[in-house]
């Protein structure tokens, strides 16, 4: 036991102390298309520590969830799997999560509006989630604890045919096992 925290408080120490002038691995990119290069945006994570990214944790613990992150949505572009910036912080702050409490896990639902194939939204789904998924493990979380699947269009937020509705079927949804 004693080991294990002086291993945690190490490890924070050093990713917390570190400073580093090379290039993280970079997570997204584009989606890929027949005509397109694989070559697209990119949102980049870095190792830091999370300390105060819990993001509105809950206040009441019904299903013995205390501390989970009440965010659990992260949106996308049209036909893109990047994460945007602006929702890094969700990432960020799961992943402290994950990292704290390693009996957790969780299933990253990766949606896509009903424009396209279905194979295709099916693939573009899957890479949204996946890419959340490494986000997660390159901050932290274990392999185990994550799973990724995709959705497609099936699960749609709101069934209205037009962009003020579309948008929020570009998503992947974050669950903790007990909630799916």
């Amino acid at each position: 036991m004693r080991r294990t925290i002086i291993t945690v408080a190490s490890s924070a120490l050093l990713f917390a102390g570190c400073a580093s002038t090379s290039e993280e691995p970079r997570i997204g990119a584009g989606a890929e298309q027949p005509s397109a290069t694989s070559e697209g945006p990119q949102t980049q994570f870095d190792r830091k520590t999370m300390a105060g990214t819990d993001l509105n944790a809950r206040k009441s613990d019904p299903a013995g969830m205390k501390g989970v992150p009440s965010q659990r949505v992260i949106y996308y572009d049209y036909d893109q799997f990047e994460i945007k910036d602006e929702y890094r912080r969700i990432v960020e702050a799961h992943a402290k999560y994950l990292r704290e409490n390693p009996r957790a896990k969780m299933t990253i639902q990766g949606n896509a509006d009903e424009r396209g194939s279905r194979e295709y939204n099916i693939g573009l789904g899957q890479r949204r989630s996946e890419n959340v998924e490494k986000a997660l493990l390159l901050l932290g979380a274990k392999d185990n604890q994550v799973e990724s699947v995709s959705l497609g269009e099936e699960k749609p937020a709101c069934t209205d045919h037009a962009e003020n509705c579309w948008w929020k079927n570009r998503r992947g949804d974050i669950q903790y096992s007990g909630e799916y």
